[in-house]
């Protein structure tokens, strides 16, 4: 055995080690809580906590605003990516955008968090330039969009923090898989430049990125800085939902926010499977 595969097995060992058996032993952990099998006030296995969280529509409308969020925000982020790496790719590559578009990925959640707050809340910057113009007369009359029902302030903070991301991502990989050949060859056959753009650059680029896509997808929907600081307290999103359960003073919740946990770990990892699967289906073709 050569030192490559020494070295390639002495990864692997330490990602398992390191990783994947933290991860395992604090699903169980949270698995045995959640049926009444560990915990201080369980007296035994029990499918009442599970029945509990099942049937509390609460938690549906968390997961259902959780997706609306990390929808919402994806798409505009992808679209605003895509625009800029396509139209921008040049001065992406090199001059002042080529380090500017960095800059973004430099600040964790909570300060983008706080940023979007300073900016788009009732006494922000934005309200009070508006005032300062004459668009309104007083802070109460500009828009609430920070704690409100649908969730602004969190889809403009999401935004700020994904499309820097997906702009370098998208033009790396438009100069990767040299996709001003396919556009000279596509156009030299007749197709429009917006023909063009729709059937042969925007859908190679998707294809290319669509496992970053879902896994930033769930990034979005797992995040808990910016909507505990940004969102409400109904509807809030999974992150917030399950530890809010946690922290509360009533320890009869406890082994229902382990059983939300589960329930959303086990979501995640049978939508990660069916699109592994599905993904490699479609590579085989």
């Amino acid at each position: 055995m050569n030192t490559g595969k020494y070295i390639a097995i002495i990864s692997k060992s330490i990602f398992v080690v390191f990783t994947l058996i933290p991860v395992a032993l604090g699903f169980g952990y949270a698995f045995l809580y959640s049926f009444g099998i560990l915990g201080i006030l369980n007296d035994g296995f029990t499918l009442a906590h599970w029945k509990k969280v099942l049937f509390t529509p609460t938690l549906w409308e968390s997961l259902g605003f959780s997706f609306y969020i990390a929808l919402i925000s994806l798409t505009i982020a992808i679209v605003f990516a895509l625009i800029i790496a396509i139209y921008l790719k040049q001065k992406l590559q090199k001059g002042f955008l080529s380090i500017a578009i960095y800059l973004p990925l430099v600040f964790p959640a909570l300060v983008m968090a706080f940023f979007s707050f300073l900016l788009l809340s009732k006494s922000g910057w934005l309200s009070r330039v508006s005032i300062r113009l004459g668009f309104i007369n007083e802070l109460e009359q500009f828009p609430n969009w920070i704690n409100d029902n649908y969730g602004i302030g969190i889809i403009f903070t999401s935004i700020l923090l994904i499309t820097p991301f997906f702009i370098i991502l998208y033009t790396n990989l438009y100069h990767h898989e040299k996709l001003d050949n396919y556009k000279e060859l596509s156009q030299s056959l007749g197709a429009s430049p917006i023909n063009t753009l729709r059937k042969v650059l925007i859908p190679i680029l998707l294809r290319k990125s669509i496992f970053t896509i879902v896994l930033f997808f769930i990034f979005v929907m797992s995040s808990y800085e910016v909507p505990l600081l940004l969102g409400k307290q109904h509807p809030q999103m999974i992150s917030v939902f399950t530890v809010d359960k946690l922290q509360r003073f009533n320890l009869l919740d406890i082994p229902q926010a382990y059983a939300i946990s589960c329930l959303y770990g086990l979501l995640v990892l049978g939508t990660m499977a069916l699109f592994l699967v599905k993904h490699s289906k479609i590579k085989l073709k």
